[in-house]
């Protein structure tokens, strides 16, 4: 080759350059939108007590992270473990409420934002529900401030605080003792007044009626000998049914699973005789898949709101307990002929399932 085809060919590479550096990252770009277009579970390494809400095209999420209130934001959900985490709340120390934060929820509610959490001084007899209010637009910014606990005049133990609105009414539905001492957590609601202050008497729903709801010897000193267990519940509304889903059994043991109450929408949520207990589990572990005491969910809508999507923590290998090895899985759910949820049975770690749809 002559000097001068030498020449030519350097500017004509160099005159490519921009085109073959956009090519190549055209190409990254494809790659990765197609990856995100399927995910695995568990979405994070751990997590107990998945909370998830979606709204203006982002996903918030929450879990339980023990001394202080979290969120992650983020369109894709399958894209959660690239979610930066941010404190939103520390407790001030030496509080009833400074430690074993759990379970936090976040909602908007009243156009406020609004986190909702059970907390201790350190003390497990000591849990109750408290909620932090914040008025800006954006809840990963503004100011937090604490409205304080939210309790009806018996002040009794209580954790895994939800709402729900129902015909323009907002109720508070929770874990709770009936007395001062633990041996069984049943399941409460109460009308409420407000976002922060319930109205009127507590009533209980639900208690564990059947065996594998009773799922609870425990071996630890100061525990009692055994618990039996109802908590963490979450309303699902679908042709004018109320479906209250909940926890069933000790996290503690592998028997973790969801059961389910049903209540007609025209019937008073109130009143306990308006609500029916399914005789099984709706959704429990699988050897097959190994996947371990499913529970504690929350549910979410895909972004283009075409379909149904649980999200719950489990464990990946039997006697975990509640320890640090639960971590938050999402599956697709869909509806039963008789308007019931079928939610199928845990889908194995690192099986590829499609995005919730509409996802960007």
């Amino acid at each position: 080759m002559n000097p001068f085809d030498t020449k030519l060919l350097s500017r004509t590479l160099k005159a490519l350059l921009p085109c073959i550096i956009l090519l190549s990252m055209a190409v990254t770009a494809m790659a990765q939108d197609a990856a995100k277009k399927t995910f695995t579970n568990p979405i994070l390494p751990s997590g107990a007590d998945p909370w998830i809400m979606y709204k203006d095209g982002y996903y918030y999420y929450t879990n339980t992270s023990g001394n202080a209130l979290t969120l992650r934001r983020t369109r894709n959900i399958a894209d959660l473990a690239n979610a930066p985490k941010t404190t939103v709340w520390t407790p001030p120390a030496g509080t009833m409420y400074s430690k074993e934060i759990w379970a936090p929820e976040i909602h908007f509610l009243h156009n406020k934002w609004y986190m909702y959490f059970a907390a201790d001084d350190g003390k497990n007899d000591h849990h109750r529900l408290y909620v932090i209010e914040n008025a800006s637009t954006d809840p990963m910014k503004g100011e937090w401030t604490f409205k304080g606990q939210i309790t009806d005049d018996t002040n009794k133990w209580a954790i895994d605080g939800s709402v729900f609105t129902h015909n323009g009414q907002l109720y508070f539905i929770w874990s709770g003792w009936e007395g001062d001492h633990n041996g069984q957590q049943d399941i409460f609601i109460a009308k409420m007044k407000n976002p922060y202050t319930i109205d009127g008497k507590r009533v209980k729903i639900s208690s564990p009626q059947y065996a594998w709801e009773k799922n609870g010897d425990l071996d630890k000193s100061g525990d009692p000998p055994h618990v039996n267990v109802n908590e963490g519940p979450e309303v699902l509304v679908h042709n004018n049914k109320l479906y209250l889903i909940y926890s069933a059994s000790g996290c503690w043991t592998d028997d973790y699973a969801l059961g389910m109450l049903s209540a007609s929408a025209n019937a008073d949520p109130l009143d306990p005789a308006s609500w029916t207990k399914h005789p099984e589990p709706v959704f429990k572990g699988s050897k097959e898949n190994s996947v371990y005491a499913p529970g504690h969910n929350s549910f979410f809508k895909s972004p283009d709101g075409r379909e149904d999507w649980i999200l719950y923590h489990a464990n990946p290998a039997p006697g975990c307990g509640c320890g640090g090895k639960r971590s938050p899985r999402m599956q697709r759910f869909t509806w039963n002929k008789d308007g019931t949820p079928n939610f199928g049975i845990p889908v194995k770690e690192g099986a590829e399932l499609p995005v919730p749809s509409g996802s960007k």
